[in-house]
């Protein structure tokens, strides 16, 4: 069951009333990497399959195919599922890095460079969000074998730059992205993900500070957190509540009462793309809930409806 919700409408006017503490959340955000892709003379072969595009989904959280981005982003071991000589299927745990198209690169150890596996292969990664949530993806494609010197060197920056090593050419490969699925959280049906439209996504840009910022408000703003159910959800008898995740157009939220486990999701009024417009945004609306709940401000926007119950 697919969460939705309906978009917080306020502009955060905030009246002449006694002022809640601004918390100061500190992060220094990366340094972006600039970096064409090496893959553009690797021959694949792209299918072309009739899954819906991802400009059809909700618009209050990422699309699919950015969240597959993003969890390629982050994670760094995945396992790599074959069919071996005898047809059976096998399945390896390796490590990989991405290219800016997605396309993943992996460093194979020398027996698995040895046995006869089809080139036709699957990628499965998933990214723990604060031990509450699994999200996940697997790639379907094809293995290739770069064999360009300038593909290579690309192939070299990219694993040295992930992983601080230096790779050896015979056992770098490439997995040609056919399509790919997505999957909210363990027990959920996914999306399938077409090549193109992962290849045109990008990565969420908060990726990077997300987890930092969801453990600090954990820990040092838990009322905040209760507060926010309490006034952006339509939903009583909150008893404990814990950020999931953040992304550009909201953060995923647990919720914990008498009534069951549920997950929420709480829109951004406008999308934010940085460590500073996530502390302003948090910021006001910690301020206009914190009035809400004083009686100090009328509520203007329209309250999270839609819940996903857990157990």
């Amino acid at each position: 069951m697919l969460l939705q919700t309906q978009p917080l409408a306020t502009h955060f006017a905030l009246s002449l009333t006694p002022s809640k503490p601004i918390i100061n959340i500190q992060f220094t955000p990366p340094k972006p990497k600039s970096f064409q892709s090496p893959f553009r003379n690797v021959k694949c072969a792209l299918s072309v399959i009739s899954e819906p595009s991802h400009r059809e989904f909700r618009s209050d959280k990422p699309f699919p195919a950015e969240v597959s981005r993003t969890i390629m982003e982050l994670a760094s071991v995945g396992t790599l599922s074959t069919l071996n000589q005898e047809g059976w299927p096998l399945g390896i745990g390796v490590r990989y890095a991405v290219d800016p198209e997605g396309t993943p690169v992996l460093c194979l150890n020398t027996s698995i460079r040895q046995s006869s596996m089809d080139r036709r292969s699957s990628l499965h990664v998933q990214l723990e969000q604060c031990g509450l949530k699994t999200p996940q993806c697997t790639i379907q494609g094809s293995l290739g074998k770069p064999e360009d010197k300038m593909v290579l060197k690309k192939l070299h920056s990219l694993w040295k730059n992930k992983f601080g090593e230096e790779a050896d050419d015979d056992l770098m490969y490439v997995v040609c992205v056919e399509r790919v699925l997505q999957i909210d959280d363990l027990k959920e049906a996914g999306v399938w993900v077409t090549s193109s439209d992962y290849r045109d996504a990008h990565p969420d840009p908060l990726r990077d500070f997300a987890e930092k910022l969801v453990n600090e408000i954990n820990t040092n703003n838990i009322e905040d957190v209760i507060r926010f159910c309490n006034i952006y959800v339509d939903f009583d008898q909150v008893s404990e509540a814990k950020l999931i995740w953040v992304d550009r157009l909201g953060f995923d939220m647990r919720v914990f009462s008498q009534k069951g486990i549920f997950e929420v999701r709480i829109p951004f009024p406008r999308e934010v793309t940085d460590v500073k417009g996530v502390k302003s945004t948090f910021n006001c609306m910690s301020q206009l809930a914190w009035e809400v709940e004083k009686n100090f401000h009328v509520p203007d926007f329209q309250k999270v409806k839609h819940l996903k119950q857990i157990l």
